[in-house]
């Protein structure tokens, strides 16, 4: 006859079961929430993308627009930006779940520094966005249309449009995270911030090959990203030193 389960496995598996649950569960609002977000954008996607596509097409000639290059482009593209746009929007609740999820399993100091971190970062990706948008996109829309040789008509692709926006947004709000890991770097000691001061230079470096990479060839955009970069590079080591101090001072309370 097998043995049966012992009370300490069977307490094991309950914690187990529960915390799946529980992630199943958050997991399902966070669905729910892009989709009725997506189902009430989806109305408006038309006039959405018209939006989104308003710095370009200030910018073409008199006689240019954009073009749709695939029969059912001009129904699912506007669609797809919807969806997008349905999570950007839904990013601070997704994070919420994410955090309400985890928050148990955290120390008291943790939970003080990490909801912070979480808060911040959807702020500063929001900001990197609308930078992108309501300065970048100008600018560059308005240089790339102006070197266009003569002759040549500019008319953009909608899908391609999309995509190249898309990962505009996701440079520029990625860029725009660079306090935020610098914290986390001083916080969990994986760099001080003598360190990083030291490496500025090549911070800088960086900050202008990542531009390259992540921007079209042209030195407008890629300027654009760098500086930013630079500039949040700066305050996180002012809010990494603060962090430090904080960090020090709460450790010397605990040892009193």
């Amino acid at each position: 006859m097998a043995d049966s389960p012992s009370r300490s496995d069977t307490d094991s598996e309950q914690p187990l079961i529960a915390h799946l649950a529980e992630l199943r569960n958050r997991l399902l609002r966070a669905i729910a929430c892009v989709f009725v977000i997506f189902l009430g954008l989806s109305a408006f996607a038309n006039d959405i993308y018209s939006m989104i596509a308003g710095p370009l097409l200030a910018q073409l000639p008199e006689n240019s627009s954009m073009i749709a290059t695939e029969v059912a482009a001009p129904f699912l593209v506007p669609f797809k930006l919807a969806f997008f746009v349905a999570i950007f929007i839904s990013m601070p609740y997704l994070l919420y779940q994410a955090w309400a999820f985890v928050a148990p399993g955290l120390y008291e100091n943790e939970r003080r520094l990490v909801l912070p971190l979480i808060t911040s970062s959807v702020l500063l990706f929001y900001l990197g966005n609308a930078f992108a948008f309501f300065i970048v996109f100008p600018l560059l829309f308005a240089f790339l249309t102006s070197v266009a040789p003569i002759g040549v008509t500019v008319m953009t692709d909608i899908g391609h449009y999309l995509n190249f926006v898309l990962k505009m947004f996701f440079a520029f709000g990625l860029a725009f995270e660079v306090p935020v890991a610098i914290i986390l770097f001083v916080w969990t000691g994986l760099a001080s911030v003598e360190t990083l001061s030291k490496k500025r230079p090549y911070i800088i470096v960086g900050a202008f090959t990542v531009g390259m990479l992540l921007t079209p060839p042209d030195i407008i955009s890629q300027v654009l990203l760098a500086l930013p970069v630079w500039l949040l590079f700066e305050l996180g080591l002012i809010l990494g030193r603060f962090v430090k101090q904080r960090h020090e001072a709460a450790a010397e309370g605990e040892g009193a």
